[in-house]
């Protein structure tokens, strides 16, 4: 065979066929080549929904942060050491605050959602919502990136009420760490409560969102707390019975369990009830026999239920509730707030009904951050 000259053109080849096992192995590179790139490339995160279709949960930045330190320089040095002291930490993340673990909960809660509907915008919406200077918002901005929180709507209103801006956002529920905002939300008509910190830290579910609701002035109206504050126990067991098949008026949070309500039927449409990773509770001082059947039957005339219904007849709920271990707890009464922090619950205080206390006609100074 004579030797081919430079730039000679080949004679064709005739195509081979890939050996056994080849073809397999070309494969299994591919796909180990596309693993590793995907790896590299920036996760692409979920499009916001538009606020009238999601369930929308407007958090405060002392809600989902501790920032005591810096409320602290706020109320003894004023809002500029307050800014400055914020501008000269701005790398440094914020901890975790009370509404930390919920809203990863709501969180796991999209991601679920989002396999079962990839097209669907019906999924918790969360919103930062903080009267904080926008100057804060890089800090913020860094947390909310550090714990990896897909927060994408910031609300920053430089010491302004947050009303307005929570009913453009069509918001199903605000948490807050200030009293008087969410006051002012109650009054507005917006489900609302303020959040503490437990006193101790108890570990809570990472794939299944709970939430405990007291009943009368939290879902149902103060109708029945009215009673027994005017007329004593025995009077309100009588008018219990009497009403046992009329429907309590609704209370502030009776929307937000009609949205969780909502959003596990779609788990439920899918064969999914056992493994809902949302789970709701009623825990109530109500007793069982004389009046429980008029709050069970109430739920029932709006189409709603709770997954477990509790009545504790006057029982501290503390305990109980440390059994439960949700991600928030709903009450009306600060005595149940204060048990329920002792033993571990993040608990939030819903002010409405004849159980509150009257309000102070000064409110106390507060944090730009306070929200």
């Amino acid at each position: 065979s004579r030797s081919m000259e430079p730039g000679e053109p080949r004679e064709p080849q005739e195509p081979r066929e890939p050996g056994p096992g080849e073809e397999t192995a070309a494969a299994q590179v591919w796909e180990e080549a596309k693993i590793f790139y995907d790896n590299l490339a920036p996760k692409k995160k979920p499009k916001s929904p538009k606020p009238q279709n999601a369930v929308t949960i407007a958090v405060s930045s002392r809600a989902l942060f501790r920032m005591d330190e810096e409320q602290r320089i706020y109320t003894e040095q004023g809002v500029e050491e307050y800014v400055r002291y914020q501008l000269e930490h701005e790398n440094e993340p914020f901890s975790p605050g009370p509404a930390f673990p919920f809203v990863k909960a709501l969180e796991a809660v999209n991601r679920r959602l989002r396999e079962l509907y990839p097209d669907s915008e019906d999924v918790f919406d969360i919103v930062l919502m903080t009267n904080n200077h926008a100057q804060v918002g890089v800090r913020l901005i860094n947390s909310i990136n550090h714990y990896d929180l897909f927060i994408e709507r910031f609300c920053m209103t430089g010491g302004n009420s947050p009303i307005c801006y929570l009913k453009a956002y069509h918001t199903n529920l605000y948490l807050s760490a200030d009293a008087e905002k969410v006051r002012e939300a109650i009054d507005e008509g917006i489900a609302a409560a303020t959040i503490f910190s437990p006193s101790r830290d108890v570990v809570v579910s990472q794939s299944q969102l709970r939430v405990a609701f007291d009943g009368d002035a939290v879902l149902f109206s103060d109708e029945s707390e009215r009673i027994v504050k005017a007329h004593g126990l025995d009077r309100f067991f009588e008018h219990e019975k009497a009403h046992e098949n009329k429907p309590l008026a609704q209370g502030p949070l009776k929307g937000f369990l009609e949205a969780l309500g909502r959003l596990q039927k779609k788990f439920y449409s899918k064969g999914l009830r056992l493994e809902c990773p949302i789970r709701t509770y009623l825990v109530t001082a109500r007793s069982a026999a004389s009046s429980g059947a008029r709050a069970l039957k109430t739920l029932r005339s709006w189409g709603l239920e709770t997954d477990e219904a509790l009545f504790l007849a006057g029982a501290p709920k503390g305990p109980l509730l440390e059994k439960i271990r949700p991600h928030i707890f709903f009450d009306d009464q600060m005595f149940h707030v204060a048990g329920a922090q002792e033993m571990g619950t993040v608990a939030a205080h819903v002010p409405y009904g004849v159980a509150q206390t009257p309000r102070r006609t000064a409110p106390a100074k507060q944090a730009p951050s306070a929200q």
